[in-house]
């Protein structure tokens, strides 16, 4: 693949809007211009660091998280890292994606109902839809109102720092008739892009009604904004269905210790 100079911004914006995204959900952590990165152990399916550049340096990205801790991971946003000779193994791959703000209206229209989560309720059940169990509380209620650092660590300049670069979040969720929530994504933006992720539908609802519904909401929320997130598969080939390119390579790397 060939990295033009537009492919890089594309890159580095979708690279720092998933960092964003790790930030709100893991309630802790602090930005560097080379990277995101907790000092303690986050959650499941959240790594404790994201890359934000080509060039990170490799010793202080480590020296910023918890190796010893079970799982520590590490997603390298333009799969350029190493990390085999300090222990870790590469977890999976994937493929950064992109649709501009000027791609044609998601096709067909979405069959469900489609709105944006708005209380601590309705949060708890999207979770419970997206995981197929009961919530863990992953997606806190601070998530809805934009203050992702409501835990004590939010206190100080590093706190409000990281608050501020949260950006604005919006859980979209797809109902039928009956209210019952089958398909669902997340959505966050940061600057003139907004992160797609955690797209999900309900056994025997079409993968392609979470994209569709997903697309229209989003564009109804943040008109003329461009959509980045990341996919791999079966989801990277639906996500491309609906108007999205791939754009770069990356990789999320575990600690085998």
């Amino acid at each position: 693949m060939i990295i033009t100079p537009n492919t890089e911004e594309l890159l580095l914006a979708a690279a720092y809007n998933n960092a964003a995204w790790c930030a709100a959900v893991c309630r802790d952590g602090g930005f560097t211009a080379q990277a995101w990165s907790s000092p303690r152990p986050t959650p499941l399916y959240y790594p404790d660091a994201v890359t934000l550049t080509r060039d990170t340096d490799t010793a202080a990205l480590l020296a910023g998280i918890d190796t010893a801790a079970p799982h520590a991971s590490v997603k390298d946003s333009f799969a350029v890292l190493d990390l085999a000779p300090l222990g870790f193994e590469v977890l999976f791959g994937a493929e950064w994606i992109h649709r501009p703000a000027s791609a044609p209206a998601a096709a067909p229209a979405p069959a469900l109902a489609w709105s944006r989560i708005s209380g601590p309720a309705e949060l708890e059940a999207w979770e419970t839809a997206w995981d197929g169990e009961e919530s863990t509380g992953l997606f806190h209620p601070g998530l809805l109102t934009g203050d992702a650092r409501d835990a004590p660590a939010a206190e100080g300049a590093e706190g409000a720092e990281a608050t501020e670069k949260t950006g604005e979040i919006a859980f979209l969720a797809g109902r039928d008739a009956e209210g019952r929530i089958l398909a669902g994504a997340a959505a966050n933006r940061t600057g003139e892009v907004v992160g797609i992720s955690n797209v999900f539908t309900a056994d025997g609802t079409p993968d392609d009604e979470a994209w569709a519904g997903a697309l229209t909401l989003t564009a109804s929320l943040w008109p003329g904004l461009a959509l980045v997130g990341y996919e791999s598969g079966d989801d990277l080939d639906t996500a491309l269905r609906h108007g999205f390119t791939a754009i770069g390579p990356l990789r999320v790397w575990v600690h085998s210790g």
